[in-house]
């Protein structure tokens, strides 16, 4: 029987390979990404206790005020930096970054670089 061989079949097998190595503890939670069509989400996540620390998205009623006349790509770099003050706001400073299986181009990469421009080191 042949394997899938979507793209989105082939994303979820790069995400489970890395998630193989990366995990979030306490004291340096996961950076999660997930990048719909329109839209992007971050997590910080804590894996041993399976929470969710912090979290910012495209669709945030906060976030969308500020949205207007932007590209996804700069949409996803004022994520990366909500999400950053939210973590910092919860004692973060230092996380393991996750791509979701995503190339690290774009939105992936803007939401990285706003992250970091908010203060979260990776």
């Amino acid at each position: 029987m042949a394997k899938l061989k979507t793209r989105s079949a082939a994303r979820i097998r790069r995400h489970n390979r890395v998630r193989k190595t990366v995990a979030g503890t306490p004291e340096r939670p996961r950076l999660n990404v997930f990048r719909s069509l329109g839209d992007i989400y971050a997590q910080v996540i804590d894996d041993e206790a399976g929470h969710t620390l912090a979290s910012a998205s495209s669709i945030d009623g906060e976030l969308r005020k500020k949205m207007n006349g932007l590209n996804k790509t700069e949409q996803a770099q004022l994520v990366g930096k909500a999400v950053a003050e939210r973590a910092q706001a919860a004692g973060i400073k230092q996380v393991v970054f996750d791509r979701g299986g995503y190339r690290y181009i774009g939105r992936v990469r803007a939401l990285a670089d706003g992250a970091r421009d908010g203060g979260l080191q990776f």
